[in-house]
């Protein structure tokens, strides 16, 4: 009988290496949203380490996002990182009032990157 820890983690390891670089990005905003959404419920149930925790981790993800960008694109290099930089900003601002808006504000902009790219994958 397989161990039910390691099913899932190898799975996720394979669906990563399986997956096209695009994908990638849409399990990437997956990944965030998933976190942000946990870090709203924390925020509402004032479990405020929780709710530090699942923004840290949403955060990095972000940062990864802005840290792979093509700055050979220009003017549309140049709106990306300024609307992740606004989405950290805004995480931020949510850790230090503890306001779940400012999280769902955030996870409102990221469901939306994430829909695009999802539509360019299935292209």
């Amino acid at each position: 009988m397989s161990d039910p820890v390691t099913v899932p983690r190898a799975y996720r390891q394979a669906s990563v290496l399986s997956a096209s670089p695009v994908q990638l990005v849409v399990e990437l905003y997956d990944a965030a949203c998933r976190f942000l959404r946990k870090a709203a419920r924390a925020i509402d149930d004032r479990e405020v380490e929780a709710a530090h925790n699942a923004l840290q981790r949403a955060e990095m993800i972000i940062d990864h996002l802005n840290s792979v960008i093509d700055d050979e694109q220009g003017e549309i290099s140049e709106n990306l990182h300024a609307l992740y930089a606004f989405c950290l900003s805004h995480l931020n601002e949510a850790r230090i009032k503890q306001d779940p808006a400012n999280v769902d504000e955030v996870l409102s902009i990221l469901r939306g990157m994430r829909d695009t790219w999802q539509r360019v994958a299935r292209a």
